[in-house]
């Protein structure tokens, strides 16, 4: 099994990327946080899940090994395929999902294509209390704060999400100051 891959990005379109590595351009399936994620970067590195079927073999790629977990969990649940499973992480974040299972707000995964209402129920069934507890900690509360402020001054919600993240990950326990200016740094990156 390929459990992850490591290489030059190849070729890059919303929903696959060919990531070469060893000479071989493997095809991996990615959600549209990824590829937002990877945009403009030359080299990636993706925690892979592979299914295997008598008529393919398709590689799932994720950023973390924390959202490939949450894949994993999501294809576990009777009537979630891959697709699907790709699509709720592809709608909301990591942290957004299991504060989404943890509080049992179906209606807001059905919001995410191809999930109805049955499906959205059997998620959160399924997966309520198996997976990680949420930490409504400091540190999530303050990267959230970060975000708020940057919509607020006029970044949409994607870019705010994808900067904080990047600044929080850099600085785990910075405050609310700190990130929002590694957030800016990294939104306004100088010339």
């Amino acid at each position: 099994m390929i459990g992850r891959l490591e290489g030059r990005l190849h070729q890059l379109r919303p929903g696959e990327v060919i990531l070469e590595t060893g000479g071989v351009g493997w095809l991996v399936q990615i959600g549209l946080r990824t590829f937002q994620e990877l945009a403009g970067k030359e080299r990636a590195a993706l925690w892979i899940h592979t299914v295997v079927r008598s008529d393919a073999i398709t590689l799932f790629g994720f950023p973390t090994p924390e959202e490939l977990e949450l894949f994993q969990r999501l294809i576990a649940v009777a009537g979630v395929g891959p697709r699907t499973a790709l699509a709720v992480l592809s709608g909301m974040a990591p942290e957004q999902f299991l504060a989404t299972v943890s509080s049992g707000d179906a209606a807001l995964l059905r919001k995410v294509p191809g999930v109805g209402k049955k499906t959205a129920d059997r998620i959160i069934l399924e997966l309520q209390g198996l997976l990680p507890a949420v930490e409504e900690g400091e540190a999530t509360g303050v990267a959230e704060d970060a975000v708020s402020a940057l919509v607020n001054l006029g970044y949409s919600a994607r870019e705010a999400e994808k900067a904080v993240k990047v600044a929080v990950s850099e600085s785990p326990d910075g405050d609310l100051a700190h990130l929002l200016r590694e957030a800016l740094r990294i939104l306004n990156p100088a010339p």
